[in-house]
């Protein structure tokens, strides 16, 4: 369920003034009293809370898992808010699952108690169903038997059935609110407040800001640090959403991670290095194997609308294959996740982020010690190009394509010390990156489908398919070459020595 809501801060004094008439077809109900106990479970360092997670007990309403907003910027909180059963003595292990990449092996406790007495009123359309709501909190939170802090919110919470009319039915009600004497819009959650400024630290894993002239340790503890948080970030959505996204993000994470292995590898320790490396293969091995084919699904619904309505049915049977396929790879995927192996990674992972393993070379000045080390991929690049022959194939340009997006990464991951220039060199990176990749997911569509086992009416949709990918293929090699020399300009690489 996603929860959609403002939270308003108030004085003793504030009375919940009469809402009827603010938003036009609604009836508001009487307002009714309840009291809420609640117990917010974390690890003693408070993982949960630093990355905006919270996982809670609440008397007669069980456990309810709410996951970070994906826009923490705007005054309307939405966030992933999931549902559990189980005893209150211990979080139930399905809501732990989808948070295990934050908690790993370390233990859930109760961190905070609050005792609330809510005020509520209902806000109903004609028809009787809920539009919003509008509660008045009064919070206690517990040490013992001895109440330690007191205050008070005010939540408009609106129906997730509303969906865009969200703003049309909040905006007015805060309004009425504020004129009421409610304080400004405060994103900030009940057990955060409940716990104090430990809560709002920095999450267990952030990259930190770089200093002036930083040592190279510093620059490759910040790129360390990016990448692991963005897979920690990610993994809960990859577990619950089923959002193409997250996997990307996770996948994208892992091949940043082990090109900065690569390319700062001589400022690493290589028993350190290389089996982290290996790990880190083996993840992204099952992250793209669901990429791969969530990039592929999409693509080809695209190539559908082309065909012919009367190819429509036919192009929905042969796609839902691939459906199959990509449920069948997440069911594998998620699997590892669970495992031990992975929980491992991930624990040496944020070891990283802390403290690589870096040799003595890597306390040198970063701006003497990394262009150079930076400048490797690239060169790497421009030979495989140069030995290529007139006509590539298809697995000849696929390479090329990773060695540009190793000279990428390694370029970005320098910026900050290397300057505009080296950033200059990332984006035309990238460009040749992407109209390779367009090459090579068009090769990877005609690969597929002509492997796909089928007949009749859905073979003759695929060799419709094929023809389209036919032609894509050979427009991104068209225009390749001209991409390769736009990257290849001396004026991009005045950041490399």
């Amino acid at each position: 369920m996603l929860e959609r809501e403002v939270k308003l801060g108030a004085g003793p004094a504030f009375h919940l003034p009469d809402l009827s008439g603010v938003i036009d077809g609604v009836v508001v109900t009487p307002p009714e009293a309840v009291r809420l106990e609640t117990v917010y479970y974390d690890t003693p360092d408070l993982r949960l809370a630093r990355w905006g997670v919270s996982l809670r007990h609440r008397a007669g309403e069980g456990w309810t898992l709410k996951l970070p907003p994906a826009d923490a910027t705007g005054q309307l909180l939405e966030r992933d808010e999931l549902v559990f059963q189980g005893g209150a003595k211990k979080p139930p292990e399905a809501a732990v699952a989808i948070v295990r990449a934050y908690v790993r092996k370390a233990e859930l406790v109760p961190v905070a108690r609050l005792s609330t007495l809510r005020r509520r009123v209902r806000l109903v359309d004609a028809a009787g169903a809920r539009v919003a709501e509008v509660v008045d909190d009064e919070v206690s939170v517990r040490d013992g038997r001895r109440v330690a802090a007191r205050f008070r919110e005010i939540e408009v919470e609106v129906s997730s059935q509303q969906n865009g009319a969200a703003g049309g039915i909040i905006d007015p009600l805060v309004m009425r609110l504020r004129g009421a004497g409610a304080g400004a819009p405060d994103p900030t959650p009940k057990h955060i407040r409940a716990l104090g400024p430990r809560a709002m630290e920095a999450p267990e894993v952030a990259a930190q800001p770089l200093q002036a002239d930083p040592p190279a340790t510093d620059v490759i503890k910040h790129v360390f640090a990016e990448s692991i948080a963005s897979m920690l970030k990610h993994d809960p959505l990859i577990r619950t959403s089923g959002d193409p996204e997250a996997v990307h993000q996770a996948r994208v994470a892992t091949r940043k991670l082990r090109s900065h292995l690569r390319t700062f590898g001589p400022l690493l320790d290589p028993e350190w290095t290389e089996p982290l490396r290996s790990e880190l293969a083996w993840v992204a091995l099952g992250l793209g194997a669901v990429r791969d084919r969530e990039v592929l699904l999409e693509r080809l619904h695209e190539r559908a609308k082309a065909l012919p309505p009367s190819d429509l049915r036919s192009a929905g049977s042969l796609l839902h294959i691939l459906e199959l396929e990509i449920e069948t790879l997440r069911t594998k995927l998620l699997g590892e996740l669970g495992s031990v192996r992975y929980i491992d990674l991930l624990e040496r992972l944020v070891m990283a982020a802390h403290s690589p393993a870096t040799l003595p070379e890597a306390d040198e000045p970063a701006l003497k010690v990394l262009p150079p080390l930076a400048a490797g991929p690239w060169r790497r690049l421009r030979s495989a190009v140069k030995q290529l022959p007139e006509t590539p194939t298809d697995p000849e340009l696929h390479r090329i394509r990773i060695l540009a997006k190793r000279a990428r990464y390694a370029a970005e991951a320098v910026a900050p010390v290397a300057g505009s220039a080296a950033a200059g060199f990332a984006r035309a990176a990238a460009k040749l990156q992407t109209i390779l990749g367009e090459h090579q997911d068009s090769v990877t569509a005609q690969s597929w489908l002509r492997s796909a086992r089928i007949s009749g009416r859905r073979a003759f949709v695929a060799g419709e398919l094929i023809a389209m990918e036919h032609v894509a293929a050979e427009d991104a090699r068209s225009k390749w070459s001209k991409t390769w020399k736009a990257l290849e300009r001396k004026s991009l690489r005045q950041w490399m020595p």
